[in-house]
């Protein structure tokens, strides 16, 4: 019976399966990054860890799957060295770590973690040894030997001089009065010390670093029987200025003091949280123009959206950053943080003069340029950081340089600079009212177009939007980058030169010399309302040599009948508006005949039925004219291309076919539909 009461439960999950076992718990990101290292370890016997140690200097680090494979740490080149895992050492002549380090209380621990120095600075005090040999539970973040020698000597002298206060103090900062295992160290949290009740900060970071007042843990959860110890790299001192009373005091902040007051983001800085301030010197400042610098001071929008660039959601202390990072500030820009050696860089710079100023609400480092959103840039400012200044050149020139620097809501349509690889034009009345066609009233967004929209310019003009599967276009010319959203205005870069509609189809048609008999063609075939009238219209307008192209006496018995005729030339006629920048690899445009028109875009090189486009994108109020140098036949006037004629092969097929019937089921007759199939073959 007792037997069978301890077989019941068992019995009992293994039927429920895992669902009704109690889940694990999940592991903390430095565990995971543990567990890789112990997997890549393995080979070389139990409890061996892999670990990249940077290339000349003793920085290592637990590697994780993609540091593996990179080999890299902040860019520079690593070595995979095989250690004992934390908690575990070697025994002569046995492979790996096979054996648990011995549990001992803490004194003696931060010995065998190898600690030593800490050890030594413990034991010169009178109080904390005997804390640390006694009962009780402790954390101990101990710093490594190499933290201890790399402080200033002065402060290492100061607290050595005076052990029992100063050192004592310094130590008792390292400790916390309970057991805290890394599973338990989250991300923004705060620890109260053993120091006046003073708080630590710890960060726990996704790629498995844990970081305690911006020190690295090297080596954590070393157990010992009244506590743990966990190895950092640095010496860590009191916090007690949050990130406004530390910009309030530091004499590099003079300006961005000014700045934040008039902003009132003070509330902010100084107010519950964790953020990394990328803090701006006087420096910083002082390199920016003054009319640029005092127009972003004097328009409190501006200036919020400035400051806020520089403020990142989330504390992100330098040791955490091994490889780039997008992080998004306050004000919705992502920046690129990296690293190279042990500089920071800020979107590629090496801009970054002073790190981990460590505040109780978060973190700051000292930056040596201004980092400007694009929200607070006037027009002039976003397109001097892009593709189009050539553009923006001609609108100075031909005096619309106001519009670009003041206060008023607009779009611009910015050709890129290839457009005018062959040159610019002269700047006169013509090109000023071109360009005014490429300033449209309002400020907009790209993704918020939709197909059909019309936006008037501030020279009057009616322009529309066409939205196609890969690409967004305003008349002739498609968005070829993302949108610059400035303080006042938005920057659309495009692939060409804007050209606004100027009349119908028929009127473009009319006016160009090259489609007169096109023309002529239209009138005869009755179609010159339809092409006058609203509408969306594609026309591939064959030029007057398309139509002398043709065979001799062809073109004549064409004009002699007008219903043929319409049907040629509504097969020229697409029912969509189809700008070349909206054609993909190919597009099915059905025709006004009927029938659908293949056109296809190759290295800049527009076809309609595999036959060229000779100019693209004439606009015309209803619609687009295409101008090629043939005549288009429709599918039924090309019988050799008529689908539902069969090869020479096919036929034979249906003959073996027919006759294979005969042979063997002579009573049975030929479904009717391949009968007709049969009989239309023959013909």
């Amino acid at each position: 019976m007792a037997l069978l009461g301890q077989l019941l439960p068992l019995a009992l999950a293994l039927a429920l399966g895992p669902a009704a076992t109690p889940a694990s718990p999940a592991k903390s990101p430095y565990q995971l990054v543990l567990q890789h290292s112990r997997l890549r370890g393995r080979q070389h016997g139990p409890n061996v860890c892999a670990v990249q140690k940077l290339i000349g200097t003793n920085k290592k680090y637990f590697t994780n799957c993609k540091q593996w494979y990179q080999r890299k740490i902040c860019g520079k080149s690593t070595v995979i060295s095989y250690e004992c895992c934390p908690g575990y050492e070697k025994v002569p002549g046995e492979k790996g770590c096979p054996a648990a380090l011995p549990l001992s209380n803490l004194y003696e621990t931060l010995g065998v973690v190898g600690a030593t120095t800490s050890q030594l600075y413990t034991d010169r005090t009178e109080k904390l040894r005997p804390e640390m040999e006694g009962p009780g539970s402790f954390t101990i973040f101990a710093p490594s030997n190499e933290a201890w020698a790399s402080l200033p000597a002065e402060v290492l002298d100061s607290l050595v001089s005076n052990v029992n206060i100063e050192l004592l103090n310094a130590l008792r900062y390292h400790m916390v009065d309970r057991r805290v295992l890394t599973d338990e160290l989250k991300h923004g949290m705060a620890l109260t010390s053993m120091y006046q009740n003073s708080n630590i900060q710890i960060h726990h970071y996704p790629n498995g670093i844990v970081t305690v007042n911006c020190a690295r843990l090297l080596k954590a959860d070393h157990h010992a029987t009244n506590g743990v110890v966990h190895l950092i790299d640095k010496v860590i001192s009191t916090i007690s200025n949050n990130i406004q009373q530390i910009i309030e005091i530091e004499d590099t902040f003079e300006t961005l003091r000014a700045a934040v007051a008039a902003s009132g983001l003070n509330t902010l800085l100084e107010g519950d949280g964790q953020y990394t301030l990328l803090a701006p010197t006087n420096e910083a400042f002082e390199k920016i123009p003054a009319e640029t610098l005092n127009r972003i001071l004097g328009d409190p929008e501006a200036l919020r959206d400035l400051l806020n660039n520089h403020i990142l959601k989330s504390a992100m202390c330098s040791e955490a950053i091994v490889a780039g990072l997008s992080l998004e500030t306050l004000e919705g820009t992502t920046l690129e943080v990296g690293c190279s050696g042990d500089t920071l860089t800020i979107n590629g710079k090496p801009i970054i003069s002073n790190k981990d100023v460590v505040a109780t609400n978060g973190v700051i480092h000292f930056i040596d340029e201004l980092l400007i959103p694009d929200s607070a840039k006037t027009l002039f400012e976003l397109a001097a950081e892009s593709d189009v200044s050539t553009a923006v050149d001609l609108f100075r020139q031909a005096g619309l340089g106001t519009h670009l620097s003041g206060t008023e809501r607009l779009t611009l349509l910015a050709p890129m600079n290839s457009v005018f690889k062959d040159g610019t034009p002269p700047v006169d009345a013509r090109l000023k009212n071109l360009l005014l066609s490429h300033m449209i009233k309002d400020q907009l967004a790209s993704k918020y177009l939709y197909h059909g929209q019309i936006l008037e310019t501030l020279g009057g003009k009616k322009l529309r939007v066409f939205v196609y599967r890969n690409s967004l276009c305003i008349e002739n010319s498609c968005i070829a980058a993302h949108d610059k959203r400035g303080r006042y205005g938005t920057l659309f870069t495009v692939d060409r030169v804007l050209t606004p509609p100027v009349g119908t189809v028929m009127d473009v048609l009319k006016g160009d010399s090259r489609f007169s008999m096109l023309v002529a063609a239209i009138q005869s075939a009755g179609l010159t309302e339809t092409l006058n009238r609203e509408g969306v219209y594609t026309v591939f307008a064959p030029t007057n040599e398309a139509f002398q192209a043709l065979p001799p006496g062809e073109l004549n018995k064409l004009l002699g009948n007008a219903k043929e005729l319409a049907n040629i030339l509504k097969y020229h006629v697409g029912d969509e508006i189809l700008v070349s920048g909206g054609i993909g690899a190919l597009v099915r445009l059905k025709s006004l005949q009927g029938d659908k028109l293949e056109v296809s875009s190759k290295n800049n090189v527009v076809n309609v039925n595999k036959e060229p486009v000779t100019e693209v994108d004439i606009m015309a109020t209803n619609g687009v004219v295409h101008a090629i140098s043939s005549v288009l036949q429709p599918p039924a006037n090309r019988p050799q291309e008529r689908g539902d004629e069969l090869a020479d092969s096919a036929l034979e097929i249906f003959r073996q076919a027919s006759a294979f019937s005969r042979a063997t089921q002579s009573s049975v007759k030929l479904a009717p539909v391949y009968q007709r199939l049969l009989e239309r073959m023959k013909h």
